[in-house]
């Protein structure tokens, strides 16, 4: 039985382990993770910057304050290199596009290339851009114009690529046109700031990078670029940094959403110096293996499915909740001091619908087995067993039980004077309220054997006054049997009469019998001494005969006499039995259900 329930419970964790990999290896879970990423951005809070970058901000005060339009002459974009350049910084990022001529002629084109070669550290911007007709999808690398880019240090494209919510989370350091690999401008930027003697980390193995961002718009040191151009901003500003230069004004449409900035308000140019920040620092995200989530995964259904079939509701919940709640502290936890990101929504999912479903599945069984049980247990013990199922309640064990016997009088000359369907009638009407009254008094109907009724009490569950108990029940058969009789008397032409016999002792209990069939039943010396005892009834005249064993437990509340001692079969000292009349109260005990 062990071995089948384990083989159950392995088929089960495989099922809901392999089902919720197919739904992460398909994607199903990344909109809502990507969430949860965002969630975990702003639970952790804003980082001030490490990384020695400036950036230079075109804003709306920039367009008041030279009352010009965009795009800006580049003679005056030159104008601010060579400000820049002679205050010596560690290299320059223009996250400004020069792929088209001036508007204002060759000579502003020829003004901007010059400064570029003066300043001998500049990163240029790229654009990468693609265009579907119909199934065919073009991309285009657009560059800085030859004779602009001539002298810089390199250029390199500044596209992000967004997830499936449009928000952008990551960075490439490398991007792959007709097959030819182009670093990217961040990547440009690392090596200029290594090369200049900025302490730099190692890159990521990966080529996309997870960014880190450090906080929302203006989480890094950021002057207007009218102000550099008018020398309010001191040279020392620059000395030694990185320097980005690019537009923060939105009606420029270079922003985008990010985990803090989720109304796209995030300006490109912060995007790089977030990315760059994550390079130079080290402390790119790493996403833990998709094998490790996958056999997490798997651990998180073992233990919800083995939780829910072993514990009560109530415990296995509060568990598997904790199990849920310790996943997404963890995760947060090593997001926020390790950089490391945990998914964290498949494990909890897992955990509340493998709960969910194995207390609903748990529920039907229990209730087909609730349903099977009550043929021989009351609806409490039933109910007791099932929820025990684990302590092996129906097991065959020694213990001590009161047996009870019932049986009608002249049932063979009754049943010649009836046709069988009437036999059958009558025989419902009357081992129906004996069964009622055994279930009344928290006993098991062993079995029916014809008209006859065996039952058992203080098993399968404890019942401290068994004996009590089952002399209430053959007190109560006492009235039905006068009942049953008041309906079939006219028909059958004599009253019906029944005798109970109750016994007191040890005997093995539990589920018995052959490989093909079991019951549950007791056996022993105590079952053959109740059945006896019940054969009396006809001999000494009572309608209800106890054993000595029986009267010694419930004397105290009953009303009898002593009978005499009677020979048993298979025994060498003959049995003390005793008739009980009724209760010494005027009612009788309640019915107790453990």
């Amino acid at each position: 039985m062990d071995l089948l329930n384990g083989s159950r419970l392995a088929l089960r964790v495989a099922v809901l382990g392999s089902l919720a990999s197919v739904l992460l290896v398909s994607g199903a879970f990344e909109r809502f993770e990507l969430q949860a990423l965002n969630a975990q951005f702003h639970l952790r809070g804003s980082r001030p910057s490490r990384a020695p970058i400036v950036l230079v901000a075109i804003d709306e005060d920039d367009f008041d304050e030279l009352n010009i339009a965009w795009p800006f002459p580049r003679k005056l974009h030159a104008q601010l290199l060579d400000i820049l350049h002679a205050a010596r910084p560690a290299a320059i990022g223009m996250d400004l596009l020069f792929t088209e001529p001036s508007l204002f002629g060759r000579e502003d084109d020829a003004i901007l290339s010059q400064a570029v070669a003066t300043a001998g550290n500049v990163v240029l911007a790229a654009d990468i851009t693609e265009v579907t007709d119909g199934r065919v999808t073009k991309s285009d690398l657009n560059p800085p114009l030859p004779e602009v880019r001539a002298g810089a240090a390199g250029f390199g494209p500044v596209n992000f690529a967004r997830d499936e919510d449009a928000f952008v989370r990551s960075g490439a350091l490398t991007q792959t046109h007709q097959r030819r690999v182009i670093p990217g401008f961040d990547l440009l930027l690392y090596r200029l700031a290594a090369d200049a003697g900025i302490p730099v980390a190692p890159l990521p193995t990966e080529n996309v990078v997870w960014i880190n961002f450090r906080g929302g718009p203006g989480t890094f040191r950021t002057v207007s670029y009218h102000r550099v151009l008018s020398h309010e901003v001191s040279p020392e500003a620059f000395a030694g940094k990185i320097v980005l230069v690019g537009a923060t004004s939105p009606a420029l449409h270079d922003v985008f959403p990010t985990p803090f900035a989720p109304q796209g308000t995030m300006p490109g140019v912060e995007l790089h110096a977030n990315l760059l920040e994550t390079l130079l620092q080290g402390i790119a995200l790493r996403r833990v293996p998709r094998a490790a989530m996958l056999a997490a995964m798997f651990a998180a259904s073992l233990l919800v499915l083995q939780t829910a079939e072993r514990l009560r509701p109530l415990a296995a919940f509060g568990l598997v909740s904790s199990a849920g709640l310790l996943w997404v502290t963890g995760g947060f936890v090593a997001f926020a001091i390790a950089n490391i990101w945990v998914d964290q929504v498949p494990i909890p999912l897992i955990l509340l619908s493998g709960y969910a479903t194995a207390v609903f599945v748990n529920f039907l069984r229990e209730r087909r087995e609730k349903q099977r049980l009550s043929r021989f247990f009351s609806p409490a013990v039933a109910s007791e067993i099932v929820r025990h199922r684990h302590e092996h309640a129906l097991d065959s064990s020694r213990r001590t039980i009161t047996v009870l016997f019932s049986d009608l009088r002249n049932f063979t000359s009754i049943s010649e004077r009836l046709e069988p369907e009437e036999v059958a009638e009558l025989l419902r009407d009357y081992l129906t309220g004996m069964t009622e009254a055994v279930f009344t008094h928290g006993g098991t109907v062993d079995k029916f054997v014809g008209d006859a009724v065996m039952a058992l009490f203080n098993a399968p569950v404890d019942q401290a006054d068994h004996a009590e108990q089952a002399v209430a029940t053959a007190l109560d058969a006492r009235k039905h049997v006068g009942k049953v009789s008041a309906r079939w008397e006219a028909r059958l032409g004599m009253p019906l009469r029944a005798g109970v016999g109750i016994h007191t002792g040890d005997a093995v209990v539990g589920t018995l019998g052959s490989a093909q069939r079991l019951e549950y039943t007791a056996i022993g010396d105590t079952v053959n001494v109740a059945s006896r005892v019940e054969g009396l009834t006809k001999e000494l005249d009572a309608p209800v005969v106890v054993s000595e064993s029986t009267w010694a437990a419930v004397q105290h509340r009953v009303s009898g006499r002593f009978l005499g001692s009677v020979p048993v079969k298979g025994r060498r000292e003959p049995v003390k039995v005793y008739a009980v009349d009724g209760w010494r109260e005027e009612t009788s005990p309640r019915g107790e259900h453990p």
